[in-house]
């Protein structure tokens, strides 16, 4: 049994260790730079290591796992009430140990090489997805400066290419020059992401999880890497809710003296995926997705008296809980509307 705790703050070169007992006796204090933290763990009996759930944390829990140690990550927000009076390196390692040692503490699952490098490659398809929009939006607002409006989206760029081709265009050469180049860089652009797309896509197909996650309405390729790049273990949640409000798709509430009051959704949970299943859900509610959703469903009544985004949150929170059901049972996605029939 391990008898020693160490309380990691983590940086790039510098790191401040807090060593103390399971009971919270303080045993050392150290500041070592990356090389001696390196040796000093490889020579220190196995541990329980705690750091934060910040960058580079989940390498450091891969790398000290190997040396035999026992590591667990701690949401930052959490540790922050812990830290006595000032802010310092010193403290917040210290503030790392007291947090951990609550009993009702929550920590954070450290992630595998392959869930980061499919974040990876989500996130750098997401950045290219904005910068892409940026430049769009700088091409209509330079055409508006001279009385051309254009609506927004990436469907109207061909209108853009007819008022600067144009025989008869007002507008000036050096305009059209400059128009012409962020038109090339749109190109560049979206052919960047059509090609992680397509990458994101041969995974999906590649994974079982991500076929399994497929066969739920609503949920696609792009939805099904980032459940598997961002979420933990569905084992570490109790049931589908909690997994719903891990992702931040519960209401806010502000409850008191027995009174139940709930209020927007929370959004403090994993954004993507969230972003992701509601946008999947609005797929569900829109003129051609309707077509599928049966006469007298739950989502039919919902339809029927609730604004579109409500019902789109609710149906993602429904699909949050139906995902955690079926990776924790290893089954396909079922429709409870056919098994009632």
């Amino acid at each position: 049994m391990k008898d020693t705790m160490i309380g990691v703050d983590l940086a790039k070169n510098v790191f401040q260790l807090h060593g103390a007992t399971m009971s919270g006796h303080l045993k050392f204090r150290k500041r070592l730079s990356r090389p001696q933290f390196q040796r000093f763990m490889a020579d220190q009996d196995p541990a329980v290591v705690v750091m934060e759930a910040c960058g580079s944390a989940s390498y450091w829990a891969r790398e000290l796992t190997r040396l035999g140690h026992e590591v667990k990550l701690i949401a930052p927000q959490y540790v922050t009430p812990f830290v006595k009076r000032h802010k310092n390196d010193a403290n917040d390692a210290e503030a790392i140990v007291i947090a951990a040692q609550r009993p009702e503490m929550r920590f954070v699952e450290p992630k595998t090489e392959a869930q980061q490098a499919r974040a990876m490659l989500f996130r750098a398809r997401e950045r290219l997805v904005h910068q892409r929009t940026e430049l769009i939006n700088a091409l209509r607002a330079m055409l508006y400066e001279f009385g051309h409006i254009v609506p927004q989206g990436r469907s109207q760029l061909k209108r853009v290419e007819d008022i600067l081709n144009a025989e008869n265009s007002d507008l000036p050469d050096l305009l059209r020059e400059e128009c012409r180049d962020l038109l090339a860089q749109i190109a560049e652009k979206t052919a960047r992401i059509d090609a992680r797309t397509k990458t994101a896509k041969e995974l999906a197909k590649c994974a079982g999880t991500s076929r399994r996650l497929q066969t739920m309405p609503g949920v696609g390729p792009l939805t099904a890497l980032a459940i598997e790049a961002f979420a933990p273990d569905v084992a570490s949640f109790r049931n589908g809710r909690d997994f719903a409000a891990w992702l931040g798709l519960v209401p806010r509430q502000r409850s008191s003296g027995g009174k139940e009051r709930h209020g927007r959704v929370s959004k403090a949970g994993q954004p993507d995926i969230r972003r992701l299943l509601i946008i999947g859900a609005m797929s569900r509610l829109n003129w051609i997705g309707r077509r599928s959703i049966r006469e007298g469903s739950w989502l039919a009544r919902m339809v029927a008296r609730k604004p579109k985004m409500l019902v789109a949150i609710a149906l993602a929170n429904k699909m949050a809980r139906g995902i955690w059901a079926m990776l924790s049972r290893n089954e396909d996605y079922r429709d409870p509307a056919l098994e009632m029939a």
